[in-house]
């Protein structure tokens, strides 16, 4: 491995070796100098390896401490540090209280931050061990004292749940949550599990279970605490404690409490080294946080809150650097500090800003001088494009795949360390991995609540009442009760789970069906029709196409890879697929017809420039087209910087240009001078027209008019044509279209993409005039979501009187188009500081400098939509912040609490978002498939839709849609799920909805294998239901029409179809050996008499004896 080699050749540096000498010697401060870029680590890494010591970097810079970052709230600010950075920092602090010889890096503001006890830590960490014994009761009450949750299932980070012999917990210390099965009082397994469908994925020997918090209180000392607070005092902060279900703020409030704490320093081993970056930034970063915490305590104290004295929270910086020098230190001076130091004489590397020549002569001259050359690259693909780029000059340098935060030249050990991002100047951001896989939880949209709306297929819209036990023929079963119109009621057998899904369609209530009518009926003829004729179109569309011959473009040209090569972030994989399968489109002789789809910022622009440029190389121009003048605009400037190294013409067509240079424009797409025109539905007017078109871009389709599709839809029977659009399209549909459209989904976020940093807060003048100032005073830019036309006025000068020094500009929907544009246009060039704006920025345009979004009576706002707004910031690398306003005196109702808090605890995108995510996936498809498709899925329900639409493009196809037979199924069994086994009844309804719609024993089976990982061994009940659908299975395959099992008799009527001669009667006796009797009338009918099988395995009997036939 490279960084192994890197680090054997360091052990032959001189100054490296009288680093290690003095820590030998115990001498107290060791001065160095010259480091650069990632030769700080190599430094580390050889001290690490030659003196096995712990060591602790002290750095000022936030963005460098990957082991115990900050908390990233302000002092005195009343939240809950985000969960990563708990997890992060508990697991290094576990690692130093235990002694283990790590490399830790901190900064500045961690080290001051005061956390738990040592002794208390290894305390209150529980560790589980296979084959130990441990007492499930004591451990929730454990759980529950370290600040766990307890869930009738795990779905989040510090939840934990219990089910009979089964403990499942998510720490903060693992990616993954954790399952513990017991035995009696013994742990027989311990597992990890996947949150997406709740089964075990790898077994492991142990697990150590971390608090959940740095600070930790009991209800009994909150209670006591509390009560020697001020009224006002202790009425806000419970306010709080009911909104988080946590005590928010009590890292800071613990000295307030009488709760013991500790500093980072009181964790470090005697021997421990520690290493500070750059000493005068830490001491003004020191005296920055003394000054800051001085300020918020003042405003903290006029507004009247419990805060304790900043003295109390953090340490002076004379009494931190004191209790730093105790230690032995390594002091890393700042370019220009003059004290005697080491001097390692490391560089900078030179710098190529993209150029191959510049990198190919720095090679050259680097070889000559006989240093050994790395270059290290993000991936394996970026590795093999830069050594194809390279071609000769690539001999003799090691190329590697490697994570290196920046390059550097050391000369005294003769190398030199280059990065790719560095080469290419893209942006390099430092791993922060999602410390905790994430996965959309199995009790997602489709688990049903008590009062949900849910569709059944042959009876429509009802409400779901819950799960209800049944005595059928003496026989326990458990149904779905759902409640329709005037009061009925319709109870559904667990076999049956399978026609009913939930409801999601339109807003707010569907009208209830009618039990017994006609129109539900009707309403689903008319909808598969439409659905038909639709396809239909699709279908036949897609035929012409692929049968007119089109002109297939080159492979990639050098040019190609060069451009590919020096974009500035690194694609994900999703993205590089898409690339892929529109390159191979474009190169075969079909004309082709791609949608991609995916969030915005996720890189659909860059798939789109990388296609448009390789249509350029063979001679051919483009056309992009966009719904919106400010849209034109920002592709227009975005396609400029990538192409404007090679000799490609770029020009926009817009109602900005004036009608001279619109002329000018379209003369020169005539004669061929254009390469690339960017513009809106001007684009199809009739006196365009093009020298040699090849490919035509088309952003947001859907925005467009009919009589603008119409021409789109001609423009797809000659050229080359890709789509590109932000709505999410649900899996589904994906799959119900294949073959009627080509498509590529963007579904990987870009790496590294730092979380949104979202908070709830009531209405507050303070609160809004330091959110504004913080991001401008950054140099970035705030949207002021206000959602009411009327008072937006209002609205406007409210905040002028608050912050006067912004400048602020007002954007809504009803204002003139020009003007509208003209102050977006102002805005993305940074005229204004502030713009208050209603919703139709949700799906706008992306604008990297705003990083601060305030939404005003968020309360007002669905999940999806509160999700599309608060994605309009977050774009680039910086932190941004999102502020949800609610009122000071409204009380929200408990759907809008829910809702709002889901938002503020799922910072990044994930599990929390399933909802939000399902409205917008409808809202995708409304939009991929028209108007009339839209209200389609509204009025049956979207499952529905998709089940049809399915079935439609199948038919359309040619293939025969096989429809296995209902079976009648009579058993005298009871057939259930016992509480007892699976408490939750939304749990059960997940269980029998999976055997409801099992094809396959083999499924069934795979049923069980998860019943006996998340519930442990099935009870007989739920045995007998297994075999019982089985055997509902088998006989559906063998064209059984009914299965009857009562008292000792099996009865098998067969479909009317299913003829039967004399020979196959015989050979079912003679593998059946019991006594048997046939009666043979509109169909056959087969009596088993069961007599001799025992009670207890009569339905396993019933399910081999099928299997035979």
């Amino acid at each position: 491995m490279a960084l192994l080699r890197i680090l054997k050749l360091a052990d032959s540096s001189a100054s490296f070796s009288r680093i290690r000498d003095g820590l030998n010697q115990g001498e107290k401060v060791i001065n160095i100098s010259g480091l650069a870029g990632s030769g700080k680590a190599l430094l580390l890494a050889h001290l690490k390896k030659n003196l096995d010591l712990p060591f602790l970097v002290i750095t000022a810079k936030p963005e460098e401490a990957l082991k115990i970052p900050a908390w990233e709230i302000l002092p005195y600010e009343m939240k809950i540090p985000d969960s990563e950075v708990v997890g992060k920092r508990l697991e290094t602090l576990y690692d130093l209280a235990t002694s283990k010889n790590i490399i830790a890096i901190s900064t500045v503001r961690s080290c001051l931050e005061k956390t738990i006890l040592p002794e208390d830590l290894k305390k209150k960490t529980i560790r589980l061990k296979v084959g130990e014994n441990a007492d499930i009761e004591l451990l929730s009450q454990q759980l529950s004292g370290l600040g766990f949750r307890r869930f009738p299932q795990v779905e989040e980070v510090g939840s934990y749940s219990i089910r009979g012999g089964i403990v499942d917990v998510f720490p903060y210390s693992y990616p993954d949550p954790i399952r513990i099965e017991f035995f009696g009082d013994q742990i027989e397994s311990v597992r990890k599990f996947a949150i997406s469908d709740q089964r075990s994925i790898q077994k492991i020997d142990s697990a150590l279970i971390l608090p959940s918090r740095e600070v930790l209180i009991s209800d009994a000392k909150l209670e006591e605490c509390l009560s020697k607070l001020r009224p006002k005092q202790a009425q806000s902060l419970s306010e709080k404690i009911r909104f988080y279900d946590e005590v928010p703020g009590l890292e800071w409030l613990a000295s307030l409490f009488e709760l013991p704490q500790a500093k980072i320093l009181n964790y470090l081993p005697f021997d421990c080294v520690i290493f500070l970056d750059e000493p005068s930034l830490i001491q003004n970063e020191s005296e920055q946080i003394q000054t800051e915490t001085e300020h918020l305590f003042w405003e903290a104290e006029k507004r009247e809150e419990a805060v304790p004295e900043p003295e109390v929270l953090f340490d002076h910086v004379e009494a931190f650097l004191n209790q730093v020098h105790q230690f032995q230190v390594i002091e890393n001076l700042s370019l220009g500090e003059a004290r005697k130091s080491i001097n390692l004489g490391m560089m900078e590397p030179e710098s190529f800003g993209g150029s191959l020549d510049l990198l190919r002569s720095a090679i050259r001259n680097h070889k000559t001088q006989s240093q050994k050359v790395y270059i290290f690259c993000d991936n394996l693909g970026q590795r093999d494009r830069l050594s194809e780029l390279l071609d000769h000059d690539a001999e003799g340098v090691n190329l590697e795949v490697g994570l290196l935060n920046s390059g550097f030249s050391f000369p005294e050990i003769d190398l030199v360390a280059l990065t790719d991002h560095q080469i290419f100047s893209r942006y390099f951001r430092r791993r922060r991995k999602r410390r905790f896989n994430e996965g959309v939880a199995l009790s997602s949209y489709s688990a049903l609540s008590v009062g949900d709306f849910v569709v059944h297929i042959d009876f429509g819209i009802g409400k779901y009442a819950g799960l209800e036990s049944l005595l059928v023929d003496q026989r326990k079963r458990e149904c779905l009760k759902l409640l329709y119109q005037g009061e009925d009621k319709l109870y559904v057998p667990i076999e049956e789970f399978n026609r009913v899904h939930k409801f999601v369609g339109k807003e707010g209530s569907p009208t209830l069906s009618r039990l017994g009518g006609t129109s539900w009926e009707k309403l689903k003829r008319r909808t598969k029709k439409a659905i038909q004729d639709m396809a239909q179109e699709l279908i036949e569309l897609y035929a012409v196409r692929k049968a007119k011959p089109g002109f297939a473009f080159s492979s990639d040209s050098t040019w190609q890879k060069e451009l590919e090569a020096s974009f500035i972030y690194e694609e994900t994989p999703d993205q590089l697929s898409a690339i892929d399968a529109i390159k191979q489109d474009m190169e075969k002789e079909i004309p082709a017809d791609r949608l991609i789809c995916g969030d915005v910022g996720y890189g659909k622009t860059e798939v789109a420039i990388r296609a448009a440029f390789k249509c350029v190389m063979d001679g051919k121009q483009v056309a992009v087209l966009v719904p919106t003048t400010i849209l034109a605009f920002q592709h227009f400037v975005t396609f400029g910087e990538r192409l404007r190294e090679y000799p490609v013409q770029v020009e926009m067509l817009s109602r900005f240009k004036s009608r001279k240079e619109q002329k000018e424009i379209v003369r020169d797409l005539k004669e061929g001078k254009v390469d690339v025109v960017i513009g809106t539905h001007r684009l199809l007017s009739n006196d365009m027209e093009f020298k040699d078109l090849g490919l035509v871009i088309i952003d947001e389709e859907q925005r467009f008019g009919v009589a603008h599709k119409e021409k789109l839809k001609k423009l797809r029977r000659l050229v080359d044509v890709l789509t590109l659009t932000a709505t999410p399209i649900p899996r589904t549909f994906q799959l119900s279209l294949f073959g009627a459209r080509d498509m590529s989904i963007i579904n990987t976020p870009p790496k590294d993409r730092l979380p949104i940093h979202t908070e709830i807060v009531r209405f507050d003048k303070e609160l809004i005039a330091d959110a504004i100032l913080r991001e401008v005073d950054r140099g970035g830019q705030v949207y002021f979501v206000h959602n009411r036309v009327q008072t937006i006025e209002a609205m406007y000068r409210f905040l002028k009187t608050l912050v006067p020094q912004v400048r602020i500009a007002i954007a809504h929907g009803q204002m003139d188009e020009r003007l509208l544009e003209k102050v977006m246009l102002d805005f993305l060039d940074h005229r204004y500081d502030c713009l208050l704006v209603t919703s139709i920025i949700e799906s706008g345009i992306d604008i990297p400098t705003v990083n601060t979004i305030i939404m005003n009576r968020a309360d007002r706002f669905g999940l999806a939509q509160l999700y599309q707004l608060r994605g309009r910031v977050g774009r680039s690398g910086t932190k941004a912040y999102a502020y949800l306003l609610i009122p000071k005196v409204k009380l929200l109702n408990p759907t809008a609490r829910k809702r709002l808090k889901a938002l503020e605890q799922f910072t990044q995108l994930g599990s929390g978002f399933h909802l939000a995510l399902r409205d917008l996936e409808i809202r995708g498809a409304g939009n991929l498939l028209g108007l009339q498709q839209h209200g389609f899925i509204e009025e049956v329900g979207f499952d529905l839709y998709c089940r049809l639409l399915d079935e439609a493009v199948r038919e359309l196809k040619g293939e025969k849609i096989q429809k296995q037979p209902e079976v009648k199924m009579e058993f005298d069994l009871d057939l259930y799920i016992p509480q007892l086994y699976i408490p939750d009844s939304q749990q059960r309804v997940e269980i029998y909805r999976k055997l409801s719609e099992a094809k396959s024993v083999e499924e069934v089976k795979q049923i069980e294998t998860e019943l006996l990982d998340r519930f442990g061994k099935p009870k007989k009940e739920v045995k007998d239901l297994l075999e019982f659908t089985c055997a509902k299975i088998t006989a559906s395959s063998k064209g059984i029409s009914r299965l009857s099992l009562k008292k000792e008799i099996l009865m098998i009527e067969f479909a009317p179809d299913k003829k039967m001669g004399r020979n196959q009667i015989e050979d079912l006796s003679r593998k059946i050996r019991l006594p048997l009797e046939f009666k043979v009338d509109q169909s056959v009918k087969l009596y088993v008499k069961l007599k001799a099988v025992p009670f207890e395995k009569k339905a396993n009997f019933v399910k081999n004896l099928l299997l035979k036939l």
